[in-house]
C-alpha cells in the first residue's frame, strides 16, 4: 500500500489505524446515546450535542467525530482518483484533504436528510434540527469544493484567447489573474474580519428552536477558506510556471472526460 502512497508513505498505516479507532469510539458513544435516548426521557439529544458544557460524554463524542473526519480525510487524500490532476504544488495536499472532508460531509448531508424524511413521513415525528444541520454541513461542502476546484484547475476559464498567446503572455495573464484574486481576498478579509470576529467570539446562533451557532462558525470559515483558495492559486502558479504551453480542443476535452468517467465506473 505504501508504494501507491502520494505523500504519507510509512505514515499511511498509522493514520488508517487512528481513523478506524476514532470511528469505533464514535460509533460506541453513538450507540450508547441512542440506547439512553430510548429508555430515558432526560437523555442527551441533538439539542445537547451542540452544547457540550458540563457534559463530558458529548465533548468526547465531538472530539472523536472530528478525529474520524480529519484522519479519514488525510488517509483518503493519499490516493489519487483516476480523473484527478496529479498533485504538484506545495499546497496541493492540504486542498486534497479538505476535498475528502467535503466528500464525507456530502454523505453526512444525505444521511441527515434521509433521517428527516423517514422520521417525518413514516413516524410522523419531524425533527427540529435536520434542516439547520444540513445547511451547516452544506456551507462547508460549498467552501471546500471551491478550494478543490482551484487545486484541480476545474474552475471556469476561457481558453479561446489564452491559447493563441505565446507562453510569456500566458504567464503574464496568469500573474494578473492571481493578482486580482489576491486583491479580492484582501478586500474580503479586510472588510469582513471585524464582523466575523464579533460573531465568532459571541458564538452567534441561528435563532431557531435548535439554535446552532451557524453564523458564529460559518462567517469566519468563509474568510479562512478564501485565504486557503488564494494560497492554492499561488501554489498552482508556481507549479505550472515551467510547464509547456497547453492548447485546448473542446472536442478532445469532451472525449477525454467521457473516457475518464468510463474508466472510473469500470474501476
Amino acid at each position: 500500500m505504501e508504494n501507491n502512497s502520494l505523500w504519507l508513505g510509512p505514515l499511511r498505516r498509522p493514520v488508517r489505524m487512528v481513523a478506524l479507532g476514532s470511528f469505533g469510539l464514535t460509533a460506541l458513544i453513538f450507540v450508547w446515546l441512542v440506547i439512553n435516548r430510548i429508555f430515558f426521557d432526560d437523555a442527551i439529544g441533538m439539542h445537547e450535542m451542540i452544547r457540550p458544557e458540563g457534559r463530558p460524554i458529548v465533548a468526547v463524542m465531538l472530539i472523536a467525530l472530528a478525529a474520524t473526519l480529519l484522519f479519514s480525510s488525510v488517509y483518503f487524500s493519499d490516493t489519487k482518483g483516476s480523473i484527478e490532476v496529479q498533485p504538484a504544488g506545495f499546497f496541493d495536499m492540504v486542498s486534497l484533504v479538505t476535498a475528502r472532508m467535503a466528500m464525507f460531509l456530502t454523505a453526512a448531508t444525505v444521511a441527515v436528510m434521509f433521517y428527516e424524511v423517514v422520521s417525518r413521513y413514516v413516524f410522523s415525528r419531524p425533527t427540529l434540527w435536520a434542516n439547520e444541520l444540513s445547511l451547516w454541513i452544506a456551507a462547508f461542502v460549498f467552501l471546500f469544493a471551491g478550494q478543490y476546484a482551484m487545486q484541480q484547475r476545474s474552475h471556469i476559464r476561457i481558453y479561446v484567447i489564452y491559447d493563441m498567446m505565446p507562453r510569456w503572455i500566458q504567464k503574464t495573464a496568469d500573474v494578473v489573474s492571481l493578482a486580482l484574486l489576491l486583491g479580492f481576498t484582501f478586500a474580503l478579509v479586510w472588510g469582513g474580519y471585524g464582523d466575523a470576529k464579533t460573531r465568532f467570539l459571541r458564538m452567534e446562533t441561528f435563532g431557531t428552536a435548535w439554535d446552532p451557532p451557524i453564523p458564529g462558525i460559518v462567517k469566519p470559515a468563509i474568510l479562512l477558506i478564501i485565504v486557503l483558495v488564494a494560497i492554492q492559486a499561488i501554489s498552482n502558479l508556481i507549479a505550472d510556471w515551467n510547464k509547456a504551453p497547453e492548447h485546448h480542443s473542446y472536442d478532445e476535452v469532451d472525449e477525454t472526460d467521457i473516457e475518464n468517467i468510463r474508466r472510473t465506473l469500470e474501476d
